[in-house]
């Protein structure tokens, strides 16, 4: 059972009917009908009048008189305006509240034969993962498990930037002033102990730079010439050419940072069924280069360059090979996308990457069209933007970006701070109290980081976010343990309704009830929406406004004090259902259910 579809039906005949019309039902859009008026669903009468040769409202009055003469789904009608409003019948609503309940994964579709590879993550390895991190972490997670509820097979994959001059510098920091330490000896976590010799080699740059200039040299001069930075470039050389000290030491110390960010996945709650590495991936691209330069697509120029001139279509020229013959990004995205294709048979992949590449992608997928793939239209960028917090913008290299690992521990200890103040958990062990906390805070930070339309900026305070009333993790959270504790109170009532064989007929609805019931069928199409936009956001308001529908429900309509028996049991199927889905929709978003707050 699909209402809206149903109701589309419906109304596609009435059109028919009254008429002639043959209308496409994907075309046929349904409203929600708004508060003021009496109705579940509206319809916009306004594309017929020019057929039917009459006013709006006799035109809504024909096909509402219609709709409950000949529908098995509509109770009644009001016309205002140009604007039919449908109330849908109890019994109907009944069929549906028992298909909901009694149906696994509800809202979910089948397999449907498709497979995505979402990228998320890409960290670099000379640093910690921060904020920005968190964000597309948070994003690529809950973007596959939308597309996995769509009936599609996604493979969630992590490339990570592990060579190159960045890693170099961490190295060459550490050597200097390392003194063998390790994360083990300092009790330091390893990215966070790889990074901070990262800031290090940054402060002895910025030293260096100044001696050089008191020495004499201009401002460019100083910064090419620097001791550290040019001992990096070694470094760099020297691993280029498999010097095994080299070597060794670059596995050690991205060995540190790998477990350090295991760490954080796991405290985050994601994880990835491939991890690529760039020093296994760089070289890729340049057989594909070099065919496109024998077939005359991509051109070299008289410094031994290759170059890609999509002048033509809007773009811009793009390097691809240096004129040493090294590669560069693009060359690198370029291999890894078909070998992914060829690998796991894709029909789309999805990248999870900041806005300010959204030129990279766009010459990603004209350079693939050019060499001859003919997926190259199935490559999608998912752009997000900047976030910056209440002080203003992270910084990078000095030392003070947003850690992740400290925002994690800053929100599950101001969820504990305000647990413990208001004796949430007051009858829990310590054990189980923490894990609570810590649900109640990651739940905090995913809410208030999805919530966000992605392809927006977003200012991200970590205070407003751990709040238990208004559009939260913390209030959704809440409202799922309300419903359970519903539950818990009547157990011999909640036993017998996982019995029912049939829908619970003749018991009205009010209309409390019809915006729950309305929204718990919303729940397939919200889903759908959100994989076609890639956005989590989609789920965050159906969640929001299905928790607010629901405790309207819960203060207006009693079920424990309820003395007919047929419509208490109706109440709570109808709690029972709305929870299944409230939990449904929070994993989507990567987000526990505490039974209790």
């Amino acid at each position: 059972m699909n209402l809206m579809t149903d109701l589309r039906t419906d109304v596609a005949a009435a059109l028919q009917a009254r008429l002639g019309a043959d209308v496409d039902l994907t075309s046929l859009t349904l409203q929600t009908t708004r508060e003021e008026f009496e109705g579940e669903y509206t319809l916009v009468v306004f594309p017929w009048i020019k057929l039917a040769r009459t006013k709006p409202e006799a035109l809504a009055e024909d096909l509402g008189h219609w709709l409950t003469e000949h529908s098995d789904k509509v109770a009644g009608y009001n016309v205002v305006k140009g604007f039919l409003n449908l109330s849908l019948k109890d019994d109907y609503f009944a069929q549906g509240l028992f298909e909901a309940y009694h149906t696994p994964n509800w809202g979910t579709a089948p397999k449907n034969g498709r497979r995505v590879m979402v990228e998320y993550s890409s960290p670099n390895t000379n640093k910690p993962l921060h904020l920005g991190h968190v964000r597309n972490n948070l994003l690529g997670w809950s973007v596959s498990r939308i597309l996995e509820a769509t009936g599609t097979e996604v493979v969630m994959a992590n490339l990570v930037n592990d060579r190159g001059i960045h890693i170099c510098k961490s190295m060459v920091a550490w050597l200097h002033f390392g003194q063998g330490a390790t994360p083990e000896s300092t009790g330091v976590k390893g990215d966070h102990f790889v990074g901070d010799y990262y800031v290090r080699y940054d402060k002895a740059y910025r030293e260096q730079v100044k001696e050089l200039e008191a020495k004499g040299l201009s401002e460019d001069e100083a910064k090419k010439q620097a001791p550290i930075l040019l001992e990096a470039q070694e470094l760099l050389r020297k691993w280029e050419a498999n010097d095994p000290e080299t070597r060794a030491l670059w596995e050690k110390m991205n060995g540190w940072v790998y477990a350090g960010f295991d760490e954080t996945y796991k405290a985050l709650g994601v994880h990835f069924d491939k991890v690529y590495y760039e020093s296994q991936t760089y070289l890729l691209g340049k057989k594909i280069v070099e065919e496109g330069l024998q077939r005359g697509v991509l051109q070299r120029h008289d410094d031994g360059s290759v170059w890609v001139d999509l002048r033509d279509e809007g773009l811009d020229e793009k390097l691809l090979l240096r004129s040493d013959g090294t590669s560069v990004y693009m060359t690198q995205d370029l291999g890894t996308a078909v070998e992914r294709f060829r690998e796991y048979q894709l029909d789309d992949i999805v990248y999870v990457v900041g806005n300010e590449q959204e030129y990279h992608f766009q010459v990603l997928r004209k350079l693939l069209g050019r060499l001859g793939y003919v997926w190259s239209d199935r490559i999608f960028h998912l752009s997000y933007g900047m976030i910056t917090l209440p002080e203003g913008k992270m910084k990078s290299r000095e030392g003070t970006v947003v850690d992740a690992d400290d925002l994690i521990e800053e929100l599950i200890g101001e969820a504990t701070r305000i647990g413990e103040e208001q004796g949430k958990a007051a009858d829990l062990d310590s054990d189980a109290a923490a894990d609570i906390y810590r649900q109640v805070g990651l739940g905090a930070l995913k809410y208030f980081m999805l919530k966000v339309d992605p392809a927006k900026g977003m200012l991200f305070n970590p205070k407003e976010s751990v709040d238990f009333n208004g559009n939260t993790g913390p209030f959704i959270q809440y409202t799922c343990a309300r419903a359970q504790s519903i539950l818990n109170k009547l157990p011999d009532l909640t036993k017998a309704i996982e019995g029912l064989s049939q829908p619970i007929l003749g018991t009205p609805f009010d209309r409390y009830e019809r915006a729950v019931l309305r929204l718990l069928h919303e729940y397939e199409r919200v889903i759908a929406e959100a994989a076609v936009k890639l956005s989590p956001a989609v789920v965050v308001n159906y969640v929001y406004d299905l928790a607010c529908r629901f405790n309207q429900f819960y203060h207006e309509c009693p079920i424990a004090r309820e003395s007919d028996p047929k419509l208490q049991q109706q109440r709570l199927l109808l709690t029972q259902a709305t929870l299944r889905v409230l939990r449904s929709a929070l994993l989507l978003l990567g987000i526990e259910t505490p039974k209790q707050m």
